[in-house]
């Protein structure tokens, strides 16, 4: 069967990357056409848009870049129609990815959508779509199906897709040897996948580096950036960066600084005790205060439905309160062991591993049904 897959960030393609190769076990015949990144390029098919190019993060900076991203829509469309798959599967990327959903579903094609929109902390009116326009919604938190479930949406659960790539992740002297870095103890640095995050948040991050002389701070490079982005904020610092290696890298830390997002989950699931952190542009930030609606911005104090990790949000986040937060954290520190232990639960919560393989085979499934 042809599949045409959407995937419009860096998690993205790892999921969608990892569902194609559930895909390729269950149906020998599977063919892909994709708007993704790297990690799908390399489990065959065609790529059509790089994520790097439709990556805009922020209300503002989305704005700014609309001509852009209508382009983007069309190209899309008009590739879906030239393609005709017999499914199109969105990975997460709503405000993209819910336009295409209708699109698609207005012109024919089975539609399914894999890692929901997060309709639950803003944007509910989104949920009237994917109940329209979407054949399979496949949600990746278990607090999600009760929610869809209520408002009508039969959805499909089968575990977190994290499952299928934490696993890989290396814990050896070799990681270190590789990568040039001390047998000092590590502290993770994960300041985001866009420039925007960067520029706000990897300052106040490195400010701990002349604090906390006895460990060595690696930065998680991430895929959408090159070096040259991070050369201005490293100048003068002992600090290291690794791309392509963000498993392994929290694999060999003693503890992370994080960004929201998907990061703070997988730092959970390696066992990495972490202080999460974010800011944003002035605007950005005034308008989510106003529209989000969720305790927290963190997945594993959501999924967990308290306070697991320390957040510090905006004008929180200082030089002074990002040290003690991780100060509480070192090793030793009845925090951390509290965190770990809260780890353990999180992780029997998100179930076993193989979610992709279990994902495809549903989604053949259906097809064939």
């Amino acid at each position: 069967m042809k599949y045409y897959i959407i995937a419009g960030e860096a998690s993205g393609d790892l999921h969608a990357s990892n569902l194609m190769n559930g895909i390729m076990s269950i149906d020998s015949d599977a063919q892909f056409r994709f708007f993704g990144g790297d990690l799908m390029a390399k489990q065959g098919g065609v790529l059509v848009k790089h994520y790097r190019e439709m990556a805009f993060m922020g209300f503002w900076e989305v704005i700014k870049n609309l001509r852009q991203i209508s382009r983007n829509l069309k190209l899309c469309k008009d590739d879906i129609l030239n393609y005709n798959p017999d499914a199109v599967i969105l990975v997460d990327y709503p405000g993209f990815n819910l336009r295409i959903a209708k699109f698609a579903k207005l012109a024919g094609f089975k539609v399914f959508y894999y890692i929901s929109p997060k309709v639950w902390a803003w944007k509910e009116s989104r949920v009237k779509d994917l109940k329209v326009f979407v054949d399979k919604l496949i949600v990746i938190f278990p607090f999600e199906v009760q929610y869809f479930k209520e408002r009508g949406i039969d959805v499909i659960f089968e575990g977190n897709p994290l499952n299928d790539s934490i696993g890989r992740a290396s814990n050896s002297d070799d990681f270190l040897i590789s990568n040039n870095l001390s047998s000092k103890p590590i502290i993770s640095l994960l300041a985001g996948s866009r420039k925007q995050e960067i520029k706000y948040n990897l300052p106040v991050m490195l400010s701990l580096v002349d604090m906390l002389k006895d460990f060595q701070f690696v930065i998680a490079g991430a895929p959408s950036l090159s070096m040259e982005i991070y050369q201005p904020y490293i100048k003068n610092k002992d600090v290291k960066v690794v791309f392509g290696k963000t498993y392994d890298l929290l694999k060999n830390s003693s503890l992370a600084v994080v960004t929201s997002g998907t990061a703070t989950l997988e730092a959970a699931m390696l066992n990495v005790p972490e202080v999460v952190c974010y800011r944003g542009s002035f605007l950005s930030m005034i308008i989510a205060w106003i529209v989000i609606k969720v305790k927290y911005i963190s997945l594993v104090n959501l999924i967990m439905d308290k306070e697991v990790v320390k957040e510090l949000i905006q004008y929180k986040l200082s030089p002074s309160s990002l040290l003690n937060k991780v100060k509480s954290l070192l090793p030793g520190q009845p925090k951390r062991e509290k965190m770990l232990q809260d780890f353990s639960n999180l992780k029997h919560m998100l179930g076993e591993s193989g979610t992709s393989k279990r994902v495809a085979g549903r989604i053949i499934e259906y097809l064939k049904s």
